[in-house]
């Protein structure tokens, strides 16, 4: 039974940390793509008229990604609590990663300054 439950929890976090890796890059790349839009526009000399509604739409896609990223990230936190729930919470799935109010590992070269 702990087997089956551990699996199925791999599985769901592959595929979860698969789609925070994919919202974050569709993040960054609408983010270079709005960013390269004005710039494109004024190295090429013409009116700030042109490509208005273009740039409005990249501006609501990053608004958008937001929200799916936002979305995502509760997703993980609710998918934290099923974990516990099912008797996996010493289990780790994926990469370490810092998270907020964890503290920051100690490599015993370096200390953070207060």
């Amino acid at each position: 039974m702990l087997k089956q439950r551990r699996e199925a929890a791999e599985t769901v976090a592959e595929a979860l940390f698969a789609a925070e890796k994919a919202i974050d890059a569709a993040i960054a790349t609408t983010a270079t793509l709005a960013a390269l839009m004005p710039t494109s526009r004024q190295a090429a000399r013409v009116s700030a008229l042109i490509g208005q509604d273009a740039i409005m739409s990249a501006i609501n896609t990053m608004q958008a990604l937001g929200v799916a990223r936002e979305g995502i990230v509760t997703t993980h936190k609710h998918l934290s609590v099923a974990q516990h729930d099912v008797g996996l919470s010493a289990v780790s799935f994926g990469e370490p990663a810092v998270k907020p109010g964890d503290e920051i590992p100690k490599t015993g070269r370096l200390t953070v300054a207060a």
